[in-house]
């Protein structure tokens, strides 16, 4: 989903202090309601706590929440909205289906009656239409989370809170359930606070991204910018110095089996076959270890003798050394309006003479882009 514009969204705000045995969460935040925001960090962190103080299921020691102009919590002036009037939809990491409900009970179990209208169309974009007159002992994991997201939304929620929503599936079943939060995201309109410690999730359907440890909020902001940051490195070592390209699906090759994507700036990018229609926007992700250098520029026709498919003119914009790797530097490479990390040894910075400032060649293997696997197509 393209970000869309954030000064006339309401916002969720929360200044919060809490203390929950020797765990102390402190938050402080100001997030525009819009796509998804992944709260992310290891187990411990803070993520679900956080979570559950703005669903109101634990109560507030010390803060204020709001979403918009409605309070939900204010310790100071002694305001904690129920549950069930903050208008949230949660989603936890088990369904919680009523055992002895169809699916079809299940999901009008507590819908306001002006939702009836949109209950069909919400059942169709979940695809859980076939399953309405089964029991949930009946379904798998990944039908039983769909129709549990069902239910969330058709309480007509201001915002949607998952935590934890792909815990315990397979990848098959995760993959699946993904492709449905961004469809959700893209489509329903309803914002979305998605927790999760799993990078490949986050990297599938966030827009924004919280980053939390030991109970504190690290850094916040757009996604994309986030992993660009090189002061976040070690604590989003997971994420593998990862950047996000936006494109369109520009034309498909059926007899090689490639999809070709043209960025913002023009510049194409050669990948296995999309399922996407040509002129889709679709978000492509690279991770820093896929990306090699070439000194000179390509401006004047493609680099001879390379297998590299992807040749993409750019400018090094800033390098670094981590810490602890002192052999290396991390780069970030501009390319019209968007950036590419890279990584390059020390030597190889030497040896080919780079220089922050310097026109280059960014070469990106086409197989770094697995099938239907390293690209969201944006709904």
């Amino acid at each position: 989903m393209v970000n869309q514009p954030t000064f006339d969204l309401p916002r969720l705000t929360i200044d919060v202090a809490h203390q929950q045995g020797s765990f102390q969460l402190t938050a402080s935040l100001n997030l525009p309601m819009s796509g998804v925001t992944a709260l992310f960090g290891s187990s411990g962190c803070g993520k679900t706590s956080l979570l559950r103080l703005v669903a109101g299921l634990d109560r507030l020691q010390k803060g204020r929440i709001a979403l918009g102009q409605t309070v939900l919590a204010d310790t100071e002036r002694k305001i904690r909205l129920p549950p069930h009037r903050r208008r949230l939809g949660v989603v936890f990491q088990e369904p919680r289906l009523f055992p002895h409900y169809r699916v079809a009970g299940n999901l009008r179990y507590g819908m306001p009656s002006h939702m009836a209208g949109r209950f069909d169309a919400i059942v169709g974009l979940l695809g859980i239409d076939t399953l309405l007159e089964r029991y949930p002992a009946t379904l798998s994991g990944g039908e039983a989370r769909r129709v549990a997201i069902g239910r969330a939304l058709l309480s007509d929620p201001r915002l949607l809170l998952m935590d934890e929503p792909l815990s315990g599936l397979d990848a098959p079943r995760k993959a699946e359930l993904l492709r449905y939060i961004r469809r959700l995201s893209a489509e329903v309109g309803v914002p979305i606070i998605f927790v999760s410690h799993a990078p490949e999730e986050i990297l599938e359907v966030a827009d924004a991204l919280v980053l939390m440890e030991s109970g504190k909020v690290l850094a916040s902001g757009d996604l994309d910018e986030m992993l660009l940051r090189f002061d976040l490195s070690e604590s989003l070592s997971g994420f593998d110095g990862a950047s996000r390209l936006l494109g369109w699906v520009s034309r498909h090759d059926d007899d090689d089996g490639l999809s070709e994507v043209e960025l913002p700036d023009g510049q194409p990018l050669l990948l296995p076959r999309l399922d996407a229609a040509v002129g889709q926007a679709v978000r492509l992700r690279i991770p820093a270890r896929d990306v090699a250098l070439a000194a000179q520029s390509s401006v004047s026709g493609a680099l001879d003798g390379l297998s590299y498919r992807n040749q993409l003119d750019a400018v090094i914009e800033e390098a670094t050394h981590l810490p602890g790797h002192d052999a290396s530097f991390e780069l970030r490479l501009r390319l019209g309006d968007q950036a590419l990390r890279a990584r390059v040894t020390r030597q190889a910075w030497r040896e080919l003479g780079l220089a922050v400032g310097q026109p280059v060649t960014a070469l990106v293997r086409c197989v770094a882009f697995p099938a239907q696997h390293g690209q969201v197509p944006i709904e």
